[in-house]
């Protein structure tokens, strides 16, 4: 009987996030459709990009910022966060005259580190109409900033943002990246996001803002305690005008996450954030994770009469919604029925993520535990958009 209500509760639930949750599953905001006109006149624009010990990828990085196709005053402001790799010179190498590479002060009380470094970049950038906020991890192709400034324009937006595409190559990628995805969607999904109302998100990799719709808010430092910097900045913009969030192919991270504890890692340092380092809030995610991707299943093969009818349903609703997801990734949608043991895993690093935050480790990032000051108000940043 329990059972049988459990997977019943579980079908009702897919059945709703199917059907009526933005369509967050079919991977169906892109910005290559409907692309947007191109302006009259190109605005200046100024790319900052904070950099903490990045020698493996920042001279990629940079190199493509500086191979920019844009007609109008583009430059680039690399924020040097205190490196030990000789990541600075290695962008000065690879940027050209179009990139100028700033040294990063001492991280003060009250601040996470990568807004610190971008406050340094925004301060020096001078008055552009647009700062194109990117981290020192992603490449993007040629055209980017044309079809973001683009976007903009024509909309009136004061944020363009993208969700890179992930790098998807080791076994770990390929199981638990689309599913990364996946799940950010289903916390904000895209098309909600892009219209009038209270969800409001944003990638980090990828932001573009209208400089002076950032000075209204308040600035940076608005959101200088947010661990989760992307979401926190896409509420802090959504309440100055239209937003736009879409999946794209041309920027791409190159950061490489090629063991399982890896990727799980990038999960821990930014889940208990996500719950406002709630305790309460972590037992009820985990106790719905377990409802949402563990009964199904579980009721599928082990139960009975109606328990696996509902079980059976609820589990095909949820390998349909991976399926998309896996598709543009350019995986095999035989994965899509998986799901449940990606969930469980997620669950864990959720589950290690409040762990770390009680041991004065959470948020560690280069070798900051950037969630130890501040927590609670950077909790309410990113709580505040879902």
């Amino acid at each position: 009987m329990i059972l049988t209500l459990l997977a019943l509760i579980s079908l009702v639930i897919w059945l709703g996030l199917i059907l009526a949750h933005g369509q967050f599953w079919t991977a169906g905001v892109h910005d290559d459709r409907h692309p947007a006109p191109e302006p009259a006149q190109w605005p200046d624009v100024v790319a900052v990009v904070p950099a903490r010990d990045e020698a493996e990828v920042i001279a990629r990085s940079v190199a493509s910022l500086a191979a920019q196709d844009y007609p109008g005053d583009f430059r680039v402001i690399v924020v040097d966060d205190g490196s030990s790799d000789g990541t600075a010179e290695l962008a000065r190498q690879a940027g050209g005259s179009r990139v100028q590479v700033l040294a990063g002060a001492p991280l003060p009380a009250g601040w996470t580190g990568k807004i610190w470094a971008q406050s340094h970049g925004i301060a020096a950038a001078g008055t552009p109409r647009y700062l194109w906020l990117t981290d020192a991890d992603i490449t993007h192709a040629p055209d980017t900033l044309r079809s973001l400034v683009a976007r903009a324009e024509a909309g009136g937006l004061v944020l363009v943002s993208l969700m890179a595409l992930l790098r998807c190559r080791s076994a770990a990628e390929r199981w638990l990246v689309p599913a990364f995805v996946l799940f950010f969607q289903m916390l904000y999904p895209f098309a909600r996001v892009n219209r009038p109302g209270a969800t409001a998100a944003a990638a980090g990799g990828c932001m573009l803002a209208r400089r002076d719709a950032l000075e209204r808010a308040g600035g940076i430092a608005a959101i200088r305690t947010a661990l989760i910097d992307d979401c926190a900045m896409g509420g802090l913009l959504k309440a100055q005008g239209p937003v736009w969030l879409g999946l794209t192919r041309r920027s791409v991270s190159i950061r490489i996450y090629d063991t399982w504890g890896s990727v799980l890692a990038m999960i821990e340092r930014s889940a208990y954030a996500q719950l406002g380092y709630n305790p309460l809030a972590l037992a009820g995610t985990l106790l719905g994770l377990l409802l949402v991707f563990i009964v199904p299943p579980f009721a599928a093969l082990a139960g009975h009469g109606m328990a696996r009818w509902a079980g059976l349903a609820a589990w095909a609703l949820m390998t349909l919604s991976h399926i998309p997801m896996l598709r543009f990734y350019r995986l095999s949608a035989l994965r899509g029925p998986l799901l449940p043991l990606i969930g469980l895993a997620y669950a864990g690093a959720t589950l290690a993520s409040g762990w770390n935050h009680a041991r004065g480790r959470g948020g560690m990032w280069k070798g900051r535990a950037q969630a130890a000051a501040g927590s609670v108000a950077a909790g309410k940043a990113s709580g505040e958009q879902a």
